[in-house]
């Protein structure tokens, strides 16, 4: 399932945060966008997600314009960076949720929702934690009971955002690999926005470097990395994360929405 976003804009009040942007991920690729704090990198997410409708520009996933369709009938997970998950369920129930929301007629059989959670949770390594609830898990199990439920529905395109954000730096570390590794199992053409840049070339097949609304430069992290396009691109890349946290003001990328 190929992805082809074409010259996207979205504008919030004093904001243009988006300004013609146009990305291209392969069927099974995992693409990063990555940028400081204010570059539009979430809010380019949000309208893969169906969660923001762009002023202007499409959207293509599989051949199909899914510009203005709904985000529940997009076939899309999503992973935040702070887990949003039910506290009052179990984790196997969370996982099962998006399972067990769907119409009747559409919904697999009982068997087949508690095999599908099994499985799911050996894939994350939380195999015999199904009964516990969140509160009883650390930062980065519930993490991947996160992801666990964005997989849940077989999803065509899976949406991460800053999905180890609130994590320590030994857990972001751990959970890469597991990330790549459970990309690599499912195939599932995935977008990982981070601003983080060890993180985006350590993960991805090629990322886009983006600022002020715009993409800076697309490539492979060894094209990024050998031949950086822009000044800004060269010193994004040699900088920590940490100094760009915030740089220029989170605008309405970093606000919450409903």
């Amino acid at each position: 399932m190929s992805l082809d976003i074409q010259t996207v804009t979205k504008a919030f009040p004093g904001t243009q945060a988006l300004q013609g942007v146009s990305l291209q991920a392969g069927d099974g690729e995992f693409l990063a966008l990555l940028g400081p704090s204010g570059s539009g990198k979430t809010t380019l997410l949000r309208v893969l997600a169906g969660l923001e409708v762009p002023d202007a520009g499409t959207v293509w996933f599989g051949g199909q314009d899914i510009t203005r369709v709904p985000a529940r009938q997009r076939g899309i997970g999503m992973v935040f960076q702070h887990y949003a998950l039910f506290r009052h369920m179990t984790v196997a129930q969370n996982v099962a949720f998006g399972l067990n929301a769907r119409p009747r007629a559409l919904r697999p059989g009982r068997a087949q929702i508690v095999q599908r959670v099994e499985d799911l949770l050996a894939l994350v390594h939380l195999e015999g934690l199904g009964a516990r609830y969140p509160t009883q898990l650390s930062g980065g199990q519930r993490q991947r009971v996160a992801l666990a439920r964005a997989l849940a529905i077989e999803p065509r395109l899976l949406l991460l955002d800053e999905p180890f954000g609130a994590l320590d730096a030994k857990v972001r570390r751990e959970l890469r690999g597991a990330l790549r590794d459970i990309h690599d199992r499912t195939g599932v053409t995935t977008v990982f926005v981070t601003h983080d840049q060890d993180e985006a070339l350590a993960l991805a097949d090629r990322v886009a470097v983006m600022r002020d609304g715009l993409i800076e430069q697309v490539g492979t992290p060894h094209e990024l990395r050998s031949a950086p396009a822009t000044a800004f691109v060269t010193d994004f890349l040699a900088r920590p994360p940490e100094t760009w946290l915030g740089r220029g003001g989170d605008g309405p990328e970093g606000s919450p929405r409903p």
